[in-house]
């Protein structure tokens, strides 16, 4: 449960300063709390070293080494991600990260929506609303994400039965919401399986369990938003509209 702390007199509710700086664009919640133990925070004019430190957002000025914070509109880009990059702002084993996508360009601050493990490709979402974020991710209010698949074998139609009905890994079931052939070679075949919600590793972990490979993974839609012909490593804006649809 998030920590809210009462409103005063004014009728606004106040929250920790890191929370109101994550939620202003700025950063994500764990870099404005660094930010605020280094003293690089102001509030209204006086240094704080408190990450809970109580503010009001749009009454008290918030300061960041200078600049003073205002509400920044809701951003959402996607991404071909190509494989071999991870998903995160800093990997502490110095890998590639699907941050090099975006050098040189003159962007926010901006979060993954989800992940896509470091072998996967495709679609890939960013935000700087963690609010919104939440939603597209939440399993029981975010849309289905749709995924193409290369396996190492022909599938049956018992396969895909399986698929869909699920297995127990870990102590948790883990099941593909809808699971069909796309095309077959002689050694391998590509399925779409729809997800209705994004566990770790999910579907290499739900095959595996079937003695099945996967030899490529590329997530291709959220809900209705389509990866299309969006060039591997590229990036582009989405749209208020396709921003709604979501």
């Amino acid at each position: 449960m998030k920590k809210v702390t009462p409103a005063d007199a004014s009728g606004i509710p106040r929250h920790g300063v890191a929370r109101v700086i994550s939620k202003l664009g700025m950063g994500s919640r764990t870099q404005a709390a660094q930010w605020v133990r280094e003293g690089r925070v102001l509030v209204n004019g006086r240094v704080v070293r408190d990450s809970e430190f109580p503010v009001r957002q749009g009454l008290d000025q918030i300061d960041v080494e200078g600049k003073v914070l205002e509400a920044a509109g809701r951003l959402v880009l996607m991404l071909n991600k190509p494989r071999g990059l991870v998903t995160t702002t800093h990997d502490e084993q110095g890998r590639d990260t699907v941050y090099n996508c975006f050098a040189g360009a003159a962007l926010p601050w901006l979060a993954p929506v989800g992940r896509l493990d470091k072998a996967s490709e495709g679609l890939l979402l960013f935000s700087n609303d963690p609010a919104w974020a939440d939603g597209i991710t939440s399993p029981e209010s975010g849309p289905d994400k749709t995924y193409h698949v290369q396996i190492d074998c022909l599938p049956g139609a018992d396969l895909l039965e399986k698929l869909v009905r699920g297995a127990m890994l870990d102590g948790e079931r883990l099941t593909a919401k809808s699971a069909r052939c796309l095309r077959t070679g002689q050694k391998n075949a590509w399925l779409e399986i729809l997800l209705d919600e994004g566990r770790n590793r999910q579907i290499r972990r739900l095959l595996a369990a079937f003695d099945v490979s996967v030899l490529r993974l590329v997530r291709v839609a959220i809900g209705p938003l389509l990866l299309g012909d969006l060039p591997k490593g590229q990036w582009r804006m989405l749209t208020e509209h396709e921003i709604d649809t979501l």
